[in-house]
Order: C-alpha cells, then sequence, then structure tokens
C-alpha cells in the first residue's frame, strides 16, 4: 500500500487508511524550554504572576493533542486512549524538558499527537513566564519513541527513553 499525501494530478489529500488493521500505538515526543535561573525557580515554587505554569501548560499539550487533526492538514482524527504530559527540570542548565506520551489503538500512527503535545506545553510555558522575561526559549521539538503500526519501533538514539 503506497501511502502518499498527493492525488495523481498533485492535489494534496488525506491518506486513506481505512483499509488498515488498528493496532496500539504509542509516541512520546520532547520539546525544550530555556528560563533564566530566577525565572525557573519561580515557576518550580509557584512565584509567576499567572499561577500554576506546569499544571496549565500539562492541561495544555493534553488539549492540544486530543485537536492535532484540528491543527495539522490532513492528518486523521483519532480516539486518543491517554495522554501524559510531564516535566522534567534542570537548575543548572535552566532547561525544562517536556515530554509528551500518547496512546491509541487506531489505524495510523500518533506522533503528530505528541509532538503536538509537547509543542503546545512549551508554547503555555512561554506565555506565562513571558510577563517576567520575553528571552525564553523554546527549541528541539522531536520524536523520541514510537511503536506500533508495519513500521514498528523507532527510538531516538541519544539515550532517551520512551
Amino acid at each position: 500500500m503506497d501511502f502518499n499525501h498527493f492525488d495523481e494530478n498533485g492535489h494534496a489529500i488525506m491518506v486513506d487508511v481505512s483499509a488498515k488493521h488498528p493496532t496500539m500505538r504509542t509516541a512520546v515526543a520532547a520539546a525544550e524550554v530555556r528560563l533564566s535561573p530566577e525565572l525557573l525557580t519561580a515557576v518550580k515554587t509557584g512565584g509567576v504572576a499567572k499561577g500554576d505554569v506546569l499544571g496549565v501548560a500539562r492541561l495544555a499539550g493534553i488539549m492540544a493533542a486530543k485537536r492535532t487533526s484540528d491543527l495539522i492538514p490532513l492528518s486523521h482524527p483519532l480516539a486518543i486512549h491517554n495522554v501524559t504530559v510531564d516535566f522534567e527540570i534542570n537548575d543548572v542548565t535552566g532547561l525544562i524538558t517536556v515530554r509528551c506520551t500518547v496512546r491509541a489503538f487506531e489505524r495510523t500512527g500518533v506522533e503528530m499527537e505528541a509532538m503536538t503535545g509537547a509543542s503546545l506545553s512549551a508554547l503555555t510555558i512561554y506565555d506565562m513566564c513571558k510577563g517576567s522575561d520575553k528571552s525564553i526559549t523554546i527549541g528541539e521539538i522531536k520524536l523520541l519513541f514510537k511503536e506500533g503500526g508495519k513500521s514498528g519501533v523507532y527510538r531516538r538514539n541519544t539515550g532517551s527513553e520512551g
């Protein structure tokens, strides 16, 4: 089966996955947010004026993963069974790593849902903190792990686990 996002006339189309059999799909994606040491301390201690930065960012990531098909053209609406958003904080580098994990029993993968969730969580951290410091940076949005479907397991070669 050839999956292509263009028809014989070169027009963009949604890939027809109706003949594929559903399997359990899992994807883990990450995004990095770099803050100043002072702002990172404020985020950790609840000292940001807008409130619970990581709590709101977690909800934003979950909501974004569920809305991926509304945001990315040609992606399929999926019945997502689980979304988690977790944060790893490095006090030395000022880096918050957002990890979004998505699971669904579907005909197509959930990589875009995981990457969308991680991205929107990172953007929400920026939004909630921009009043204190506009020099926050968001970088490296990447797929760390995926499994399920015909292509099998993918694990990024960085020592990261899914």
